[in-house]
């Protein structure tokens, strides 16, 4: 992916901050564009460039309404997943992603022997910071003015590993993870976390491009219908963005709540995934 792919997402968030900032009297699109200094057409095809859509189809599913409709929608498929015991895997596009815990032992010995890559790459929402294992991929996070923070975050996870700068490689895991044209594949996350906090990642990876849920949708769905809270501290300890997709996870009044890698990013997430879940491109 390309700096132009960077600078095209950076138009969107800051249209996406402006909205959320004059969200009560519903800003029409020649507003949004003089916001971020372009012409309405020139906005256009930012949009339809980046999400396949128009910034007016694009705005629709910023709306509360929108965000209601989808969680109505998502119950069956939630309840479904805890029926089936939240075995298998997900699906994102034609990738299947399927997920295995780490041992405590393997926690316990901080990475010993283990090769640890990691670089950072362009994704469609921003500079992201990847790190894997020949076991998967183990971290995925977007940046804004944090890289040092990230990176640090993530070799502490790993003390005791053998650590690769490998921006190549990272550049090659987001062409997998976002392609330009959907390829089958199969990736795999090893996941860090709590016996609870790993059965809620798991669930997610039962939902949908463009489908929402709410924290207590989600707690059912995890067999623990009173743990909310539980539930809240679980999508914040989620060290691999996007293909963990607590970004699906909004509040039940259909606001778009917390995100561990902000709120912009979190709708432009919702509408990116909704639109190519749901749309043909526009022309």
């Amino acid at each position: 992916m390309s700096d132009r792919a960077l600078q095209q997402y950076k138009t969107v968030a800051t249209a996406i901050r402006y909205i959320r900032q004059h969200a009560k009297h519903q800003p029409e699109l020649a507003e949004v564009a003089a916001a971020v200094h372009m012409s309405e057409h020139h906005l256009q095809r930012i949009f339809s460039a980046w999400a396949g859509i128009s910034p007016k189809r694009f705005l629709q599913y910023l709306t509360k309404e929108h965000a209601l409709s989808a969680l109505k929608a998502s119950t069956d498929s939630l309840t479904a997943a805890h029926d089936a015991g939240l075995s298998g895997g997900g699906r994102l596009h034609d990738l299947m992603i399927s997920c295995e815990a780490m041992t405590p032992g393997e926690i316990r010995t901080g990475g010993t022997g283990v090769k640890l890559h990691y670089g950072v790459a362009v994704s469609p929402f921003g500079l992201a910071l990847a790190g894997w294992t020949p076991r998967g991929l183990c971290y995925l996070a977007f940046l804004d003015e944090d890289r040092r923070e990230r990176q640090a975050e993530l070799l502490q996870q790993w003390p005791n590993a053998t650590i690769i700068a490998d921006d190549c490689g990272a550049e090659a895991m987001m062409e997998k993870i976002f392609p330009t044209t959907p390829q089958p594949g199969k990736l795999h996350l090893l996941l860090r976390g709590t016996n609870f906090q790993i059965k809620v990642w798991q669930a997610l990876l039962h939902t949908h491009p463009g489908q929402f849920c709410s924290y207590s949708q989600l707690a059912v769905a995890t067999g623990s219908p009173k743990a909310q809270r539980a539930i809240g501290s679980a999508l914040a300890a989620n060290s691999i963005g996007y293909l963990i997709p607590c970004h699906r996870v909004i509040r039940e009044s259909g606001d778009s709540g917390h995100y561990r890698w902000g709120a912009a990013r979190k709708q432009a997430i919702h509408s990116w995934e909704y639109a190519h879940a749901t749309e043909q491109p526009d022309t």
